[in-house]
Parts: structure tokens; C-alpha cells; sequence
């Protein structure tokens, strides 16, 4: 699978069904060899640009099914995901 391929699908969360819009980036992990994360630009973002939000950084392991057409992930609201909450867990 390529990035483009990425790139064209819907990212949607299960847990309240909504659109987060689409995969803008991939985190790599260059030492293990594997995908760490999907980047989706926050709402208002075009083309790299007016969008005064952070991106969202989805991990891997919240990624539910890979279909045709979307990708499905797992992002519960009532807690959210901030990427410095994961960085303190590992120290």
C-alpha cells in the first residue's frame, strides 16, 4: 500500500461515527521499521493552510480495519488523545 492510497480514504471514529477527515502524514518508526501513528489535519485546514488547530496524531494501535474506502479508528472523546499524555506513560 502507498501513502497516496492513504491519503485518499475517509478516516472515520467508531465510537461516535463522526468524519476527522483525511490522512494527511504518516509517523514513521525508521529503527522498527513500521508505521507509529496517521496524521489528520484539524477541521478548517486547506491545503496546508487557515487553520490556526493542531493536527490530530492518531496511533496505530487505535486504527480498527484498513477498508477500500476509509479508515476506521477508535478515539474515545470522554477521554481524547494528546500526544504528551503517551509520551509520560513511557517515562
Amino acid at each position: 500500500m502507498k501513502i497516496s492510497d492513504f491519503q485518499s480514504k475517509d478516516v472515520i471514529n467508531i465510537v461516535d461515527g463522526k468524519k476527522l477527515g483525511h490522512v494527511s502524514d504518516l509517523e514513521l518508526d525508521l529503527r522498527q521499521g513500521r508505521i507509529d501513528a496517521i496524521v489528520v489535519p484539524s477541521y478548517g485546514r486547506f491545503f496546508g493552510m487557515f487553520s490556526g488547530g493542531a493536527d490530530m496524531v492518531i496511533p496505530w494501535r487505535n486504527i480498527v480495519k484498513i477498508g477500500a474506502d476509509v479508515v476506521l479508528v477508535r478515539i474515545d472523546e470522554t477521554k481524547g488523545y494528546r500526544p504528551e499524555d503517551e509520551e509520560n506513560q513511557m517515562r
